[in-house]
């Protein structure tokens, strides 16, 4: 059961929290093109953008099953009081409050500033600051992933790991 629960568990981060980062890293040059492609031809071009944004919402609920997946699969292998096993879980909490409280309102923000235009129906300015914010944001969403990512494969003080 346990090999079952493992692969889930690494399909469920590949197929969902991949898409999730991707898009969400994406998602500032999108709309920084669509703002100078409005400038050339008046159209709004927001599109990809808008999207991008879709996606990582839509991703970010099916990646609840990760963290899920991985406490069931830490339960039937007997680590989940691992020290590795709970730095893991401590960091996924902490991606997951970045990208609910940061990366997508900082995407549904700049939408919507970017959604308001002039009138003449061109992508409005987005703050300089807000992309800025929110390409911090995603970069520190990828950023714990990627160390969560390691402790995965590395386990440290496993009697496999590295």
């Amino acid at each position: 059961m346990s090999t079952v629960l493992l692969v889930l568990h690494v399909l469920a981060a590949v197929l969902a929290v991949g898409p999730v980062t991707v898009a969400a890293s994406a998602f500032p040059p999108s709309l920084r093109r669509a703002a100078a492609t409005a400038a050339e031809d008046g159209g709004d071009g927001l599109g990809p953008a808008r999207a991008l944004h879709r996606i990582s919402r839509v991703y970010s609920w099916v990646g609840i099953s990760v963290p899920a997946l991985g406490i069931a699969t830490a339960v039937s292998m007997g680590v989940l009081g691992d020290a590795w096993v709970l730095a893991s879980l401590t960091l996924t909490a902490v991606a997951a409050g970045v990208l609910v409280t940061r990366v997508l309102p900082g995407q549904q923000e700049a939408l919507e500033l970017a959604g308001r235009g002039d009138g003449s129906g061109g992508t409005g300015p987005v703050p300089a600051g807000t992309l800025r914010a929110l390409g911090m944001s995603t970069g520190a969403f990828s950023l714990l992933w990627t160390v969560v990512v390691v402790l995965m494969i590395v386990r440290p003080g496993s009697t496999t790991g590295a």
